[in-house]
């Protein structure tokens, strides 16, 4: 029997057993990887021994020494580097006393202690070396007692492979993965080294920056964000997964109450994510501030059958003028309006294909729009149309106000009924007047204003009228009516005293 010094007498007194059996598991995975063996194995056998298994090309008493291992440094997916783990593994064994007997063609190797090479008052951990007990045995395995069961299952939880994390999406960098209740966790090449709360995801990173190489601590655990910060960030950016996107993005509208993930307090990443949204769904981008001033902007969103995404101010300025992948531009609300504006499409209908009630009412308008004092003098033109159709409109459009043009829009359908007419016709006065949208203070206040106008003028008259009935005869036109109905606009003029 050789004796091989490890030169420790206790050091990582933090690490716990499931530390030391990281390590262990991490090296056998590697050595899965650089041979592209067969899975390792983690199992109990009959003597409640724990054997930790591989099957690549066997350990031998170098391996104790440490020093970088330049194969590991040259491949990018691996977790094992400098040389320390399998050490400080056996040391953190020792101090738990627990049993270590490692097997391959190579040895069989326990550990002990022993007096130091020429210092005999210095007692050091050693690996004892036997010959081999089978010189055909393939790979490496570790038989570890006084380990408990939960002890592996808190190891294996440190490794992404024995995790139910499912991988949302992969791209270069690394993977975005689904976090399970309310922490996520950061891994680098599949071993876990932070946790985070108020992340939205949580993190697999397979290709390390120089900095995080550097950043990156022995110990391989608490590993501060500033570490790893730059390359989540870069996989995020990295990122086109419909679902992840959906998911950051409607975590923008939780903003206000204070639930803003970590990932979306980086702007760039903000802004990427709005952009793909942008791509695959129908949202218009609004903050809360125009959300308060254009209330029935959210009226005409839903009624496109667009969602509204809910955005910081300072993420609605950097959207302006932006374009997504697909060269569309983001649609703010600025974008919302012009595209429904664009969108407009309608037929004038010739006075000569009126029916002769329809032309009875259409014959009106001024006398109806005077009726409340003079006409607004923004209102230039009203004209009659077949219909008032938007791309995105589900709703039926019964009248417009069209603010450039001061032209108000009125369908034909509404001149089914005086009242139908009427109402639609003093509706977009009310728009002109106000200059204000639906949903609108301003615009209630003067519809508002219209109403008090309009019943004065009933009241006013009321005791004039020698019965209902002819009251009555103006609500409606009977469609069998003739000419002779054309003393109705006289009584109309009467009723609210337009002259």
């Amino acid at each position: 029997m050789k004796k091989f010094d490890l030169n420790i007498e206790q050091v990582l007194e933090n690490w716990e057993v499931y530390h030391a059996l990281r390590e262990i598991i991490a090296n056998a995975l590697d050595e899965q990887v650089l041979t592209r063996s067969k899975d390792i194995r983690i199992e109990c056998d009959s003597d409640g021994n724990w054997r930790i298994r591989d099957y690549g090309r066997g350990l031998q008493y170098v391996h104790f020494t440490q020093n970088e291992n330049q194969e590991k440094l040259n491949h990018p997916n691996l977790i094992g580097r400098f040389g320390v783990g399998l050490k400080d593994a056996m040391a953190t064994f020792d101090r738990h006393d627990v049993g270590v007997e490692i097997l391959s063609r190579h040895g069989r190797f326990t550990l002990g202690k022993s007096n130091k090479h020429a210092f005999e008052d210095v007692m050091t951990l050693h690996a004892y070396i036997e010959p081999s007990l089978d010189d055909a045995f393939e790979g490496t395995e570790f038989i570890l007692s006084n380990i408990s069961e939960e002890d592996i299952q808190k190891a294996k939880r440190l490794f992404l492979l024995f995790s139910d994390e499912q991988v949302l999406s992969t791209v270069q960098y690394g993977q975005i993965l689904e976090k399970h209740g309310h922490t996520a966790n950061i891994y680098i090449n599949g071993v876990k080294v932070a946790a985070e709360e108020d992340f939205l995801f949580s993190y697999n990173i397979t290709s390390l920056t120089k900095a995080m190489k550097k950043e990156l601590n022995r110990e391989r655990t608490n590993v501060g964000r500033t570490a790893y910060s730059s390359r989540v960030k870069q996989i995020l950016l990295d990122n086109k997964e419909p679902r992840t996107t959906r998911l950051l993005v409607e975590s923008l509208n939780r903003f206000t109450e204070g639930e803003l993930p970590v990932e979306l307090t980086w702007k760039d990443v903000a802004i990427h994510s709005c952009k793909l949204l942008n791509m695959l769904e129908d949202v218009v981008f609004m903050t809360p501030s125009q959300i308060r001033s254009h209330a029935s902007i959210m009226d005409d969103v839903s009624g496109y059958d667009y969602k509204i995404v809910t955005i910081p101010e300072n993420l609605g300025s950097a959207l302006i003028n932006q374009k997504d992948e697909a060269g569309r531009p983001i649609r703010d609300l600025s974008t919302f309006v012009e595209e429904v504006r664009d969108s407009l499409s309608y037929q004038i209908v010739p006075v000569e294909e009126l029916s002769q009630q329809e032309r009875i009412l259409w014959e009106m308008r001024t006398d109806i729009l005077n009726m409340l004092g003079p006409m607004p003098p923004q209102i230039q033109e009203v004209k009659l149309v077949k219909s008032i159709d938007f791309a995105f409109d589900r709703n039926q459009t019964l009248g417009l106000w069209q603010g450039e043009s001061g032209t108000i829009l009125i369908a034909r359908s509404q001149l089914r009924s005086l009242s139908a007419f009427t109402g639609t016709l003093l509706h977009e006065r009310a728009h002109a007047s106000s200059g204000r949208p639906d949903v609108d203070r301003e615009f209630e206040l003067e519809l508002t204003r219209y109403i008090g106008s309009l019943a004065e003028g009933l009241i006013q008259q009321q005791p004039s009228l020698k019965d209902t009935s002819e009251l009555s005869v103006t609500a409606q036109i009977n469609p069998e009516d003739d000419a002779s109905a054309k003393p109705t606009i006289g009584f109309f003029r009467r009723l609210f005293g337009t002259k």
